[in-house]
């Protein structure tokens, strides 16, 4: 059988598999806030390039950013970078090993450590939720990996996750926490997503620094809840130990050694998010209150379907597995997560992954559905929706939920919409392994 070239033109799947072809954060759908435009506008004539790890303006709006969410940072353990990839690349080539993280994860945690020639370790999640590994099945892959001449030093996870959108409960992010940190290994805390959390949904967000301080590295990328894509910009925030100004510089040293500096237009608007006024605060608050609206309504259209979901908490984004219409998208050619990618992006014209592009099982029929695109397709629809008491009855944002639901609906099999909460049985369970 004649292999499929990636740099073909004439493919179908062009760009399946290479790095820079892999899906990015979900798109938040929303124009960007006058008063961050006005600041970028305002840098752009600055002649001077910002020093390496981010200015003290900036360095100082993320020591009071953590201090507002119950985590004190020296502004000496704290670095900046143009985007989250480029601060984990640094990481985790200052830290050596081998890396570990959980099934699903971020499509671009794993190319970082590629890149370094590490190894990535793929663990289960448990059934509550993603973004963290079952700690029984963290202490089986590490024994695993070492047995077999591994070096694992570093575990990622989320809080707020990418791309199952669920929030871990406080006591499952510390036994995952506390039995990375009791076979030494350092944990690096994506939170991303932590000021995208829904309201109302009663979700309780720790973060592992607060538990560990001394073992954890928090991440955050600002284009998740604050900054568009066109403004990449991520902060560090490094544990109050000696250990952690060492790593500190060291990830410092990698930033300047591969130029991945923060231009000043950049530094300005991650300075002027991270200081948090009242547009910003605004913004960041209805945002979130606008995707939880799109995303529940888009789980319910999953299940009507016959689908599987865990109820979305944070982000713009869930995770679906559609096993139990196998059979009716088999006859349509979809047996796979590759085929399933396919079949849902140019069903909905909108970017729909499959669960490999994370680390998931290629064989499963699992994709990360957005809502941004649900949002409006002109600026005047995107802003409508944001101010609207009810955007789903906007007649835009209606007539897209249509087109969702006209794409699942003649997919459900017997008993389609007969299933729990989530999907899966009367207790809505979900797929990943049970501890």
């Amino acid at each position: 059988m004649r292999q499929s070239d990636p740099t073909a033109t004439d493919s179908p799947r062009e760009g399946r598999g290479p790095v820079r072809y892999g899906p990015p954060l979900p798109e938040a759908g929303l124009p960007v806030l006058p008063g961050l435009a006005a600041v970028v506008a305002g840098a752009a004539a600055r002649p001077c390039p910002e020093p390496p790890g981010g200015p003290p303006a900036l360095l100082e709006a993320a020591r009071g950013f953590w201090q507002r969410r119950g985590l004190p940072a020296e502004q000496g353990r704290i670095v900046a970078a143009p985007g989250a990839a480029p601060l984990l690349l640094a990481l985790t080539a200052a830290l050596g090993g081998d890396v570990l993280v959980p099934r699903p994860c971020p499509a671009w945690w794993g190319p970082q450590a590629r890149l370094l020639g590490r190894e990535v370790f793929h663990v289960p999640t448990p059934a509550e939720c993603g973004g963290v590994p079952d700690p029984y099945a963290l202490l089986e892959t590490v024994r695993r990996v070492r047995a077999e001449g591994g070096d694992p030093r570093l575990l990622v996870l989320s809080v707020a996750d990418d791309p199952t959108a669920t929030v871990p409960p406080p006591e499952v992010l510390h036994e995952a926490v506390e039995a990375a940190a009791g076979e030494g290994l350092h944990i690096v805390s994506d939170e991303t997503w932590r000021d995208t959390v829904h309201p109302g949904a009663g979700t309780v967000l720790f973060s592992p620094a607060e538990m560990f301080p001394a073992h954890v590295t928090v991440l955050t990328d600002l284009t998740g809840a604050f900054l568009p894509p066109s403004l990449p910009a991520a902060c560090a925030r490094f544990a109050p130990t000696a250990q952690g100004e060492h790593l500190a510089d060291r990830v410092l040293d990698v930033l300047t050694a591969t130029g991945a500096l923060l231009a000043a237009p950049v530094a300005a608007a991650a300075t002027y998010v991270l200081d948090e006024d009242d547009e910003v605060t605004a913004r960041r608050t209805a945002a979130a209150a606008l995707h939880a609206e799109a995303a529940q309504a888009v789980h319910g259209v999953v299940l009507a379907a016959g689908g599987f979901a865990r109820p979305p908490r944070a982000g713009r984004h869930l995770y679906v597995d559609l096993d139990p219409m196998r059979r009716p998208l088999a006859a349509r050619g979809v047996t796979d997560a590759q085929d399933l990618e396919d079949f849902l992006t140019e069903r909905l014209g909108m970017p729909v992954p499959g669960g490999h592009r994370f680390g998931d099982d290629p064989a499963a029929l699992r994709a990360r559905l957005s809502t941004g695109p649900l949002l409006g397709s002109t600026p005047d629809e995107r802003r409508a929706s944001l101010t609207s008491p009810d955007p789903l009855e906007l007649p835009h944002v209606r007539r897209l939920l249509s087109m969702v639901g006209s794409a699942f609906g003649d997919l459900g099999g017997p008993g389609a919409g007969s299933r729990g909460p989530e999907g899966n049985g009367p207790a809505g369970e979900g797929w990943e392994s049970e501890r």
